[in-house]
């Protein structure tokens, strides 16, 4: 990722004073404002970038933490939102003599939506005030719950007051996938929109299976005679059943094996994980008299 140069697309010095700032953006803002340029696509680019740069360098706290930690550490921690909020883009263009009208619409502050599509012409990306803040919450979860789906009551924190919502769980819901509720998270002090309201799935330990994305595995000894031998074994799934599984005879320690389709399901999906079952042989530390006689007869044998 390119670091962006707020100074240099300021034309100041990493020195220059708040006035030196403020006079430059004025000047920059009066010749690439779309009032000034109009149809120039380069001009709304440039008008975009110079905006951007004067809402962190005008603001003391902000400054000082992209002066401490460059480009990429303070974009990774303020989001565009973040970084205009508080900074009335209608009030400074129209103390510069711009057109700030064109910013016009519900509320104090406007958000910018740098998003698809050209944020100038109407103005449209400005028009919008701030949507409230969003919320994560983190919704531990049973591999048995992920696998069949659930029903949970979360009690969350938003507004300064407790809310407590019934959540449909769909089948899974994996480690990291979030559910998204509109209009949850915190009102907007701008009169925009409130924010929405994350539902993120942590999948908590299980004494019998390790998880990997959709696939799980579980590890089962077995004799060295059914190494040998061959064998059948059982093999309980996260669906509550138990599968025979056929161990050849001349399996090796550390042999993986795959039960296709039998790990936990994909959320929105119709595919399924797999279930694999890693084989551990037994090798006894000591043997009673009989069977180190066997042993010692199948050692002459060539075994």
């Amino acid at each position: 990722m390119s670091e962006t140069n707020y100074y240099k697309e300021l034309g100041v010095n990493k020195d220059a004073s708040g006035d030196e700032i403020k006079k430059a953006y004025r000047k920059l803002a009066m010749k690439y404002h779309p009032d000034h340029a109009k149809g120039d696509k380069s001009a709304e680019e440039k008008f975009k970038k110079i905006s951007e740069a004067y809402a962190v360098l005008s603001d003391k706290e902000k400054r000082k933490q992209y002066d401490e930690f460059g480009s990429s550490a303070f974009n990774q921690k303020y989001s565009q939102e973040d970084i205009f909020k508080g900074f009335d883009l209608n009030d400074i263009l129209r103390e510069f003599g711009v057109g700030g009208g064109a910013f016009s619409g519900r509320g104090s502050r406007r958000r910018p939506a740098y998003g698809s599509g050209s944020p100038f012409g109407d103005f449209s990306a400005y028009q919008q005030p701030a949507h409230g803040q969003d919320l994560v919450y983190e919704l531990p979860l049973t591999l048995e719950e992920v696998a069949k789906g659930t029903t949970k009551v979360i009690s969350f924190k938003h507004d300064k007051r407790s809310e407590k919502i019934t959540v449909k769980i769909p089948k899974g819901m994996i480690t990291g996938k979030k559910l998204r509720l509109a209009g949850k998270g915190e009102t907007s002090p701008y009169g925009g929109e409130p924010g929405d309201l994350y539902i993120q799935a942590k999948v908590m330990d299980n004494p019998v299976y390790t998880v990997k994305e959709y696939d799980l595995y579980i590890e089962k000894s077995i004799r060295l005679t059914e190494a040998i031998m061959g064998s059948k074994i059982s093999i309980p799934t996260i669906e509550g059943k138990e599968l025979n599984l056929k161990i050849p005879s001349g399996t090796k320690h550390g042999t993986k094996m795959r039960l296709a389709g039998h790990g936990l399901p994909q959320m929105n999906g119709k595919k399924t994980g797999d279930l694999y079952v890693s084989i551990n042989i037994i090798i006894p530390k000591s043997l009673n008299s009989e069977q180190k006689e066997l042993v010692e007869k199948l050692a002459e044998t060539g075994i």
